[in-house]
């Protein structure tokens, strides 16, 4: 297996400090959990009838972050990247022509946003728009989306596991 580096949170930090490298630290995980793989590989589905693959759970994360950082915390226009009301799990339906080097820079153009927007922003500032009829302060937001990559990362564990044997990381 390729992996990729991780950088370990620290273990005595700020708070902030704290959230933003444990988010950045699960982000790391799910790279590593796709790293050394084809697409055709990256696009295997778990078991039947769920359509649960890596490139599906890459191609999620990349909404994830697009709606909690742009549209969310931002307020922004962002339309989703891969589902839409008549497809809610559009990510997850896969096509040959799908690729892990544009779900990946898709993905990494969301994160990279993602650290622009959080960085002049304080943990306890608002969120610009509501979800759920709901504002949410960047604290929240950050450990909403540690929570998200860390039941996500289990996932891609086993998904790993069923493709190539590789366990741990």
């Amino acid at each position: 297996m390729t992996t990729t580096e991780r950088t370990h949170p620290p273990t005595a930090a700020g708070e902030r400090e704290t959230l933003e490298s444990w988010l950045e630290f699960h982000r790391e995980t799910l790279a590593q959990k796709c790293a050394g793989l084809d697409d055709e590989q990256l696009r295997q589905a778990s078991a039947p009838p769920s359509e649960l693959s890596l490139l599906g759970l890459v191609r999620h994360m990349a909404d994830v972050e697009r709606i909690w950082f742009r549209l969310v915390l931002a307020a922004e226009h962002a339309p989703p990247l891969y589902f839409s009301e008549d497809d809610p799990d559009g990510e997850f339906h896969l096509s040959a022509d799908d690729t892990w080097e544009a779900a990946n820079s898709a993905w990494q153009a969301e994160i990279a946003h993602a650290r622009e927007l959080s960085a002049p922003r304080s943990l306890d500032d608002l969120s610009a728009a509501k979800r759920h009829d709901r504002q949410f302060n960047l604290r929240w937001i950050y450990v909403h989306m540690i929570e998200e990559y860390a039941r996500h990362n289990g996932h891609a564990d086993l998904l790993r596991e069923r493709i190539d044997g590789a366990t741990g990381v």
